[in-house]
């Protein structure tokens, strides 16, 4: 295993602690997710990349910046995944 200079271990297993937290949340109970009808829609990038600038724009103004890089990554992570589909 490569010495991360960065950390980048810790920061992906924080990640997928993040993402699976998502699937826990009241909006992802059903059996599709809003994000999920989005892509299926065909509006799957915009929406992701518009996600991406809001909370890059909201960066530092809320208590919680981790969770705001989080956001951004996962949204990015889904706009990867609508890329490759």
């Amino acid at each position: 295993m490569p010495a991360y200079k960065f950390r980048e271990d810790v920061s992906l297993a924080e990640l997928k602690d993040y993402i699976d937290s998502t699937y826990d949340q009241h909006y992802a109970k059903g059996k599709y997710q809003a994000t999920d009808m989005i892509v299926d829609a065909g509006f799957g990038e915009g929406f992701c990349i518009g996600n991406i600038m809001k909370y890059a724009m909201r960066y530092g103004k809320k208590d919680d910046k981790k969770k705001e890089l989080l956001k951004i990554i996962h949204y990015a992570m889904i706009a990867l995944y609508v890329n490759d589909q």
